[in-house]
């Protein structure tokens, strides 16, 4: 028998998973409808997993339902509040589709004012594309050179176009120092991101310290407090930062035969990163800057002589469901705001109600999930599902999420089990919170929505191996994964 590793939330669905696999009746050639199931089959394999004793202070939530069903096949404290986790990402992605537009482009212009070969000005005009990366400025560079551009008075970038804080208020302050946690601004450049890695050296020195970017290493103060060991020895490696300061402090022991240490952190000041970065690509193009400065007010633009445009939306949902990437999800939460000068949450709410879902099933203060001020019910995720399969947009919106034991955060989860390739879903993870929300294939079911949260874990979810056991019921016998 094949091994493979379930967590407690992959045990509800796997049970779940189970009984809509089965098909109603021997002769049976049809899908069936959610109330000619057996809701008593799931209610008991659900207990045996809810009910053991190490959970007994944890607080479980789930909803699913059929897409053409009013009546919940299975639910549990379904429009009770839980701590949202990235199971957020869904909202925002919903609601930018249905606001946006299938094909909705992030774009990032240039425009020149004054006579060739000489401008008075090159302004930069940045709306939040979270994909852009050096290449792509490198490209638009060799564009404007290939224009005849040779000097530059004033380089102008304006950084104003996005509403709200770059940074969220709400997320915790040992988050803001890595990569998942970056800030959000107009002029994103390459994820806002920047990889210190830290390697050993001869025992008796301190690790060597090596930068990704050296342009991104200028805004930090690194006091490398470490010492390499002896090899075999273990490694104890700390980095800690000062809250408001652009300091990290490293400390500890890493074995001269040890694994270099990476820590992907975020970029500090990503408006001056993208300044300096712009300006080292012009220079090294022999266009030759007199001076730059960053503004918050849009100036009297001249005329556009580059742009970079984004993929189109599907594409940046796939990276914000299937990769559960934060930067899209709040990127994608401030393109919605912005035409109307509010920081996206407004508009995600009136969108949503449009569409459908109750108002009062979500409580959100940012688009991605990171922020424990982001409280949603199951049925909020539930009803967005439903209706967005609904929709015409049903397929790109289905697209966007992991495939069970296939892609993106579901790539090793649920392998070798009835829900490999049946399940596409969004998880969602924060300390002590588990999350999954999703459509679930079956021959009783097709593309069930669902949502499963498991809160209050005092330690990490317990993983399990894999038997079966057998469920009788009215309508015939189900096998069904547990433990």
């Amino acid at each position: 028998m094949s091994q493979f590793s379930l967590g407690l939330t992959g045990l509800l669905l796997a049970a779940i998973a189970g009984i809509l696999a089965t098909p109603i009746g021997v002769q049976s050639t049809t899908p069936a409808r959610a109330d000619s199931l057996c809701p008593a089959d799931l209610d008991r394999a659900i207990a045996l997993i809810t009910s053991r004793p190490e959970l007994a202070r944890s607080r479980w939530g789930i909803l699913v339902q059929a897409i053409d069903g009013e009546t919940p096949l299975l639910a549990r404290q379904a429009e009770q509040y839980f701590t949202a986790a990235s199971s957020v990402k869904l909202l925002t992605t919903a609601a930018a589709l249905q606001k946006l537009g299938a094909d909705y482009r992030i774009r990032t212009s240039v425009y020149g004012v004054g006579s060739l070969p000489n401008l008075r000005s090159l302004q930069v005009v940045g709306r939040g594309d979270p994909s852009l990366t050096t290449a792509q400025l490198q490209a638009l560079v060799t564009g404007l050179k290939e224009q005849g551009v040779r000097k530059i008075e004033e380089l102008v970038i304006y950084s104003g176009y996005l509403v709200g804080s770059s940074l969220n208020p709400t997320w915790e302050w040992e988050d803001i120092y890595a990569s998942y946690a970056t800030s959000v601004n107009s002029l994103i450049l390459n994820g806002n991101s920047v990889t210190l890695t830290l390697s050993p050296t001869q025992p008796g020195r301190s690790p060597q310290l090596s930068w990704s970017d050296p342009l991104a290493a200028r805004q930090w103060q690194v006091i490398n407090g470490a010492t390499t060991t002896a090899p075999g020895s273990p490694a104890q490696i700390e980095l800690r930062g000062e809250l408001g300061q652009p300091v990290l402090k490293i400390t500890g022991e890493l074995p001269a035969d040890g694994e270099p240490e990476v820590w992907n952190l975020a970029i500090r000041d990503p408006d001056r990163y993208f300044l300096d970065t712009l300006r080292q690509l012009l220079t090294t193009a022999g266009i030759d800057v007199n001076r730059d400065r960053l503004v918050n007010a849009e100036p009297a633009l001249g005329q556009e002589l580059g742009a970079i445009a984004s993929p189109p939306l599907p594409v940046l949902m796939a990276d914000t469901n299937g990769d559960s990437n934060n930067l899209y999800a709040e990127a994608l939460l401030k393109q919605l705001g912005a035409p109307q000068g509010n920081n996206g949450l407004d508009t995600l709410s009136q969108t949503l109600t449009e569409l459908g879902v109750n108002p009062e099933s979500y409580r959100l203060a940012d688009g991605s999930g990171l922020s424990r001020h982001s409280s949603v019910a199951p049925q909020a995720l539930v009803q967005t599902l439903r209706l967005m399969a609904q929709s015409p947009q049903a397929q790109l919106y289905r697209d966007s999420l992991a495939v069970a034991g296939e892609t993106g955060t579901l790539t090793n989860r649920f392998r070798n089990t009835p829900l490999q390739g049946q399940l596409q879903g969004k998880t969602g993870t924060l300390n002590g919170v588990v999350a999954l929300s999703g459509y679930l294939d079956g021959p009783n079911l097709r593309r069930s929505p669902l949502a499963s949260w498991s809160t209050n874990q005092r330690n990490r979810l317990p993983w399990f191996g894999r038997r079966s056991m057998k469920l009788s019921c009215s309508c015939g016998n189900s096998n069904l994964v547990s433990a």
